[in-house]
């Protein structure tokens, strides 16, 4: 079958081409296995429902009041069958199925025309047009099909149930107890059209940017078309034999929109005069420096090194696997709003929809984005299963071929690690399948991508945190010290810092309203490795006892409020101390991203943001670790403190940094400040001593008699404007020691939308806003006495036309300040 093409022009834009979507009027019946052999006898059925397209057949379920996402049923027992009158004249056409999740068997009248075994294959399938047409999908029953036998495994992870799923072409999702609701992926997933007429075909657009600054453009049509041009970027080039290759001197390139300006230009095509727009498209170079000792992965774009954050997308709704604008716009608009420039698309989830990737494209967040496969020993002998996986793979990259945002193609997930946990030499696991096969397909259609065998990879063993990339959980879900970050010399971070993150209160009120820790009900949205006697509840406990010096179940019994409020606050502050670490000039650490981005259902899951969208405490934390104007303090010992500035933007700033010593939250022992030039996308690092002028145990380190402080303060700020652009806080005797009963204020102004100046008389530790109805653009938040913030409050659905009330307060505490 042909494969879809890198991008679809509308039949709005482009003449000679007429396409119709199926995108209404189906019915859908769910029968037991075999129940039916032809989808006449199937459409008798009393039991009638309407279903979406795109969509699944959980979702229509769902619609229909007879599906429970927080206990779904099993659907792998079950045929489902689907059906649709067509009428739009007669002649040829093409039916083209962008994607079948499970097993498809698709009539067109009464006439079996398609066996679909991969849910990631798009299809065109040649029709004849009768004037009244019928369109019929058979899902079959996925159990009789998991439990026939397969070619043995060498190894047998035991996150993902069953085993035998890996001899199939379908996801994970929905396939892993512990980490995500069970809702298994059937029906037509992605668009089901009609091509009536197609005179343009199929347009591939390949751009490269050369390292003299010289954009390449390539742009393929495989209709015939007469006397046309294609014009990009002020330049215009004749498409000859149904190419036009384009050279363009000094264009504006792409970058993460931490680093630069995201810059698309539009492609468009000009036949007799008129032009037509084809597409859109970024011109960037990517590339790894693997450093002196070869042991690096720093990633380079368009020569500049970026340092990466950011989290691992899941989806955007596991039940209707959805693949609209509209559907991931808030998601990736949040993400880039907390200062991501990385998201990673792993191989537990599915390949997802082309406005994905143009949105990342437009908002500057570059993706890692991994083959479909996880864990597994893969049936690699079987040539059917290989070549399955190889379309998918072609057709992804061709169709998403104009993303400057796709920077890196990855062979899959934790399939090295999991042999190498188990005992297996290296010569087991690194095979042909990430070696040979999908690196060939990569670098043939997509040369400008980074390409990585496995995620995990490059280490003594692939999970080694000190060479290449790794999944790093030393902090984390292995209990380890917050200085272990440093210490395992840690280069690049694919997946790191997991945590059951509470969500907030509302979220729970409205979601979850039962008893935090022990009630089922929450445990059931814990995530837990299957097997372990432990879940990241327990690794969330650890650090509040380690960082706050309290006893986590003697605080549940006795103040839970408390006890939610701490756990909110907790795993932010591992995040911030971690990322201070790998981002501190100087370090090993080229990049992280957190595990995972959004949560499957609300709870306390992994994600930074809750299954509703509404981001955790977890989320603020992150967004001021991922500011790309920084100041940081790392504490060194006997070396003291460090003061470490970074500027990832393409200008220079003129900045003011000052540091403060404060005895009991409140009153200056020592400080200093320094007036700077922060030259554009560089760091410094100054010991604090350089600001005082003389020597102060910053870090208590030598205990030359009591402590003098118990915290260490510092700001950035614009020296033109005097605006708080960044702060950071250094406990030398621990957080708990530095806890005080403090005086809040707030001040709600609507000068330029709306926004509350919070001020404290005292160190005020984790300031929480409850403004309901509005987001904070911070949250959860250290205030030093004379710091005065200016929070800005955005509406949230329909509370737009409102004025936000709400409190301020500290974890655990009664409201202290109103507004």
């Amino acid at each position: 079958m042909d494969a879809i093409s890198s991008w679809k022009p509308s039949s709005d834009h482009l003449p000679g081409r007429k396409v119709r979507q199926l995108d209404r009027d189906w019915r859908m019946v769910v029968t037991e296995t075999g129940a039916f052999d032809a989808p006449g006898e199937a459409f008798k059925s009393n039991h009638l429902l309407d279903a979406p397209v795109p969509g699944t057949v959980a979702a229509a379920l769902e619609a229909a009041g007879q599906f429970d996402r927080d206990n779904p049923p099993s659907l792998d027992e079950k045929d489902v069958w689907y059906f649709r009158a067509i009428e739009e004249g007669t002649g040829r056409a093409t039916l083209r199925l962008e994607g079948l999740a499970g097993i498809a068997d698709v009539y067109w009248n009464g006439v079996l025309v398609l066996q679909s075994k991969s849910m990631f294959l798009a299809h065109d399938v040649e029709v004849a047009l009768s004037g009244k047409d019928e369109l019929a999908f058979c899902f079959k029953a996925m159990g009789p099909e998991l439990k026939k036998k397969i070619p043995r495994a060498r190894w047998r992870p035991q996150m993902i149930t069953p085993a035998n799923i890996r001899g199939h072409r379908q996801t994970l999702l929905g396939r892993m107890p512990g980490w995500c609701p069970e809702v298994h992926a059937v029906g037509p997933w992605r668009p089901v059209s009609l091509v009536l007429d197609d005179a343009i075909g199929d347009v591939k657009i390949v751009p490269t940017l050369g390292e003299d600054g010289v954009g390449h453009l390539q742009v393929s049509i495989s209709g015939e078309v007469d006397n046309a041009a294609v014009l990009c970027a002020g330049v215009k080039a004749p498409l000859r034999n149904g190419t036009a290759v384009l050279a363009i001197p000094g264009v504006a390139p792409w970058w993460p929109h931490t680093h630069g300006q995201p810059v698309l230009h539009d492609i468009e095509l000009e036949i007799e005069g008129r032009c037509y727009l084809i597409g859109r498209t970024g011109f960037r170079r990517a590339e790894v420096d693997h450093g002196a000792g070869g042991q690096g992965f720093a990633l380079k774009i368009n020569g500049t090194s970026v340092f990466c954050r950011g989290a691992v997308w899941t989806n955007a709704d596991i039940v209707s696997l959805p693949g609209g604008v509209e559907d991931y716009r808030p998601w990736l608009e949040r993400a880039a709003e907390a200062g991501m420039n990385m998201i990673r698309v792993s191989g537990t989830m599915v390949y997802e929809a082309e406005a994905f990737y143009r949105l990342c494209d437009e908002l500057g967040l570059m993706v890692w984005q991994e083959a479909m496969l996880a864990n597994f020993d893969y049936p690699v002998k079987d040539e059917e299963w290989v070549s399955l996986l190889g379309q998918e793979i072609e057709q992804f990259l061709e169709r998403t071929a104009a993303s400057p945002s796709i920077t890196v193609f990855c062979g899959g997930s934790e399939m090295h690690q999991q042999a190498a946990m188990l005992g297996l030499p290296k010569e087991t696991y690194e095979g042909p399948l990430t070696q040979e096969i999908i690196p060939q397909i990569v670098s043939r259609i997509r040369p400008d991508c980074v390409y990585v065998p496995n995620s995990p990879h490059g280490g003594a063993m692939p999970f080694s945190p000190n060479a290449g990339v790794t999944h790093y959980y030393g902090v984390g879900a292995y209990c380890r010290p917050l200085d272990d970050a440093r210490r395992a010399n840690v280069r690049f971070a694919a997946e790191c810092l997991a945590f059951a993150n509470v969500p907030e209160q509302a979220t729970l009120d409205t979601h979850l309203p039962v008893p935090p820790v022990h009630d089922p009900r929450w445990k059931a949205r814990v995530p837990r490795d299957r097997g372990a006697g432990w879940d990241f509840d327990d690794v969330r406990d650890h650090y509040l006892k380690l960082l706050y010096d309290v006893e986590p179940a003697k605080l549940r019994h006795e103040d839970m409020a408390r006890y939610l409020d701490l756990s909110r606050a907790v795993t932010g502050e591992v995040v911030e101390a971690t990322y201070a670490e790998w981002r501190k000039p100087g370090s090993s650490c080229a990049g992280a991203l957190m595990w995972t981005y959004q949560d499957l259902m609300a709870g306390p899951g992994w994600g930074l943001v809750d299954a509703t969208g509404l981001p955790k405490p977890v989320w603020h934390a992150a967004r001021r670790a991922f500011r790309p104007l920084q100041i940081t303090l790392t504490d060194e010992g006997t070396n003291g403190l460090d003061v470490n500035l970074i500027n990832e933007l393409s200008h220079d700033v003129a900045v003011i940094a000052e540091i403060t010593c404060l005895k009991d939250g409140k009153v200056p022992v020592v400080s200093g400040r320094k007036d700077m030039m922060l030259g554009s996308r560089s760091g410094v690092t100054l010991p604090a001593t350089d600001f005082f002028g003389a020597f102060f145990d910053t870090t208590y380190a030598f205990r030359f008699g009591p402590p003098s402080h118990d915290v260490v303060v510092a700001r950035l700020l614009l020296a033109e404007t005097g605006e708080d652009i960044a702060s950071a806080f250094h406990f030398p005797l621990g957080r708990a020691a530095a806890r005080h009963a403090c005086e809040l204020r707030a001040e709600l102004s609507d000068a330029d939308g709306w926004t509350l100046r919070v001020a404290t008389d005292r160190l005020a530790q984790n300031v929480i806003i409850e403004a309901p109805g509005f987001l904070a653009s911070d949250n959860w938040f250290h205030l030093a006495p004379g710091q005065e913030r200016v929070i800005r409050l955005s509406p949230l659905d329909n509370a737009i036309d409102k004025k936000p009330t709400g409190t301020l307060r500290l974890p655990g505490g009664q409201p202290s300040a109103q507004f």
